[in-house]
């Protein structure tokens, strides 16, 4: 089973469907039985789409990266 630290870690990649089959149901797995994790993906999720609701031309990639990666080390930090 994967650890808190791993689950953040792939929780993008697990949001936008990028995950193989393995790596997902172990992802899967964590989230059932861990409330933080759990709470995370579901604040990533309403993350991801929030910022797809933004027009294209609003957001760099680089911006979202940015902002992906700062609520990663916000929600880590806590």
């Amino acid at each position: 089973m994967l650890s808190c630290l791993e689950v953040v870690n792939l929780v993008t990649d697990y949001v936008e469907g990028d995950l193989d089959s393995a790596d997902r149901w172990r992802f899967e797995e964590h989230v059932a039985i861990c409330p933080p994790c759990r709470g995370f993906l579901s604040q990533m999720r309403v993350t991801s789409r929030t910022l797809e609701a933004v027009p294209p031309e609003s957001i760099s990639p680089e911006l979202e990266r940015s902002l992906v990666e700062a609520f990663r080390d916000w929600n880590t930090s806590r």
